[in-house]
């Protein structure tokens, strides 16, 4: 995707060869600004701080910080510590256990001197994994936002969509924008309520700006409105990213989540969920398995803006002493899900309907 008209992705490999470059989503929209990771540490920490969000993203990033790792010391121990270390930093998005399972599973096995150039080919491809499933996502995706176009007779498709769950969150393309990017680009006329998405406002800082760089129409909206526009006829499809998906169908994705599908529910609007097969926790049975992150309460107490020096603040809500509660996660009932848009095709949110696109999986799943 581009920023300014130039192609970027969301984290890099330097020149060096070894240090990765990612942009500090914490600072957009306000200020493009990147930050390089030199250790796992560094890793860790833009994980947990949200310098890097978005379930696929957190796994890519994390692969790299096992690479890291390696670069200093390629032992057993400094690979299982490292392991450790990267998967505390976020308990809800089944990518970064899984990123790092992939990585243990292809560094475990060798020697010490051979696990460093291992680590950065094998975290190499898990990048550009992402961004070809990232890709075949949106081309799965686009018949669904081309058929509504058809029987609209080529007024544009109203698509809302909540939190981040675009390129940003992932290397390239993201997995609810793909086949919004996608139909875009080919001629379909899309239109995209964004959901600002409190507490850190990924759809306003995030979502809006991606899609405003793109040239994708967009209109942002608090909330609360959502059902609103619903009611009156003017959200066609509703497609959302997850964090972690249950074999039965289940998602768990940034909170309000919940309440976006029960309206969509209500008013028979489409409802969607976009994601790579990576973000399948094949380990347990539904939701309710889901671990649940609960952030600090200052996220909530606070919001992040420009003031009119131009300076980044983070500035004050609330009453001083409010307590504040935080779950960053809420879990979707499959039963309020139309549908499933994974790298391999469509399907209902249902086990046999997952099963049936992934068809492997049969025989180990619980």
């Amino acid at each position: 995707m581009k920023i300014n008209g130039n192609p970027m992705r969301t984290l890099w490999l330097r020149p060096d060869g070894w240090s990765v470059e990612i942009i500090d989503q914490t600072r957009l929209p306000h200020a493009l600004e990147t930050v390089v990771l030199k250790t796992a540490d560094d890793a860790a920490y833009a994980i947990q701080a949200m310098l890097v969000r978005g379930a696929p993203l957190i796994g890519v990033t994390a692969a790299y910080g096992v690479a890291l790792a390696m670069r200093k010391n390629a032992s057993d121990a400094s690979l299982e510590e490292a392991i450790a270390n990267l998967a505390a930093q976020r308990p809800t998005a089944v990518n970064l256990r899984w990123a790092l399972e992939e990585m243990r599973k292809a560094l475990g096995p060798l020697s010490a001197e051979d696990r460093v150039p291992a680590a950065y080919r094998h975290a190499g491809r898990i990048a550009e994994d992402d961004v070809e499933m990232c890709r075949m996502i949106g081309a799965n995706g686009v018949p669904l936002i081309r058929e509504l176009a058809h029987r609209k007779q080529g007024a544009p498709v109203n698509i809302l969509t909540h939190c981040n769950a675009g390129w940003l969150a992932c290397i390239d393309w993201g997995t609810a924008t793909s086949p919004i990017y996608q139909a875009h680009d080919a001629g379909i006329p899309v239109h995209v309520f964004v959901d600002e998405t409190r507490p850190r406002n990924q759809g306003a800082s995030l979502t809006a700006f991606e899609l405003g760089q793109h040239g994708v129409p967009h209109t942002l909206i608090c909330d609360n409105a959502g059902g609103h526009y619903m009611q009156h006829g003017k959200v066609d499809l509703v497609i959302t990213g997850t964090d972690r998906v249950a074999p039965n169908g289940d998602v768990a994705n940034k909170i309000g989540t919940y309440l976006k599908a029960l309206a969509a529910y209500d008013n028979h609007v489409p409802f969607f969920v976009a994601f790579p097969s990576s973000t399948i926790d094949w380990t347990i049975s539904d939701g309710t398995e889901i671990p649940i992150e609960e952030r600090d309460a200052r996220e909530v107490l606070s919001v992040q803006g420009r003031d009119p020096a131009g300076r980044i603040v983070q500035m004050s809500i609330a009453p001083p002493g409010t307590p504040a509660g935080n779950p960053a996660f809420d879990v979707t009932p499959a039963r309020l899900i139309t549908g499933l848009i994974t790298e391999r095709g469509m399907c209902r949110a249902t086990r046999e309907g997952l099963l049936s696109i992934y068809p492997e999986r049969e025989i180990i799943s619980v």
